[in-house]
Order: structure tokens, then sequence, then C-alpha cells
């Protein structure tokens, strides 16, 4: 009989492993990556300046014209602006050689 009962203690510790090891699992297989993209994109908006080629979330195709803390103006045609939200930017297809890194050629020029 003493057999029988310290074998049911054991048993109910498996159960609760079992959910620790689900959660364990749900958080490396699901959470941690989506926060993972999430951090990358906005990353990838916070470096949008002018002269980026970007897509929106719509298919949208434009030349960030400007950029405000939480906006951006793209050109979508010659002459044609719209304005967005920042988070409205899905990728960023060109990037426009910044400042700096063109001045820095100029000087390595000469």
């Amino acid at each position: 009989m003493e057999a029988a009962a310290s074998g049911g203690g054991a048993g109910s510790f498996t159960p609760i492993l079992m959910i620790v090891l689900l959660f364990g699992v749900m958080y490396f297989m699901m959470i941690r990556p989506q926060q993972k993209r999430r951090r990358e994109a906005e990353q990838m908006q916070s470096s949008i300046g002018p002269g980026d080629e970007v897509v929106t979330i719509g298919g949208l195709h434009g030349t960030v014209a400007s950029v405000d803390d939480e906006t951006v103006t793209l050109e979508v045609a010659p002459g044609v602006h719209n304005k967005y939200a920042r988070p409205a930017v899905a990728r960023v297809l060109n990037q426009a050689p910044k400042l700096e890194t063109i001045s820095d050629e100029v000087e390595a020029k000469e």
C-alpha cells in the first residue's frame, strides 16, 4: 500500500512540468521571433531619410521627400506628395546615400 501512495506524488508533478515546458517552447518559437521582427521594423522605420525609395503596407511605391517625427512624405509621381505615418512604411527598397557618406567620399578624392 505504501508503494502506491509514493508513486502518486511523482505523477502529480509531471503535468506541471509539461505545462512549464509547453510555455517555454511557445516563448522561443512564437513570442521571441515576433519581438525580434518588431525591433527590426522599428529600426528600419527610424532610419528612413529623404531620397529613400520605400513601399508602404498598402503597396504604394514612392520616394521619401521629407521625414517628420511621426510622418513620412512620399513623392509618388513628379509633383505628387502623400503623407503617411512612419509605421505605414513596410520596407526600404533603395537607401539614398547619406550626406556624411558623400562628404567623406569628396574629401577622400581631394
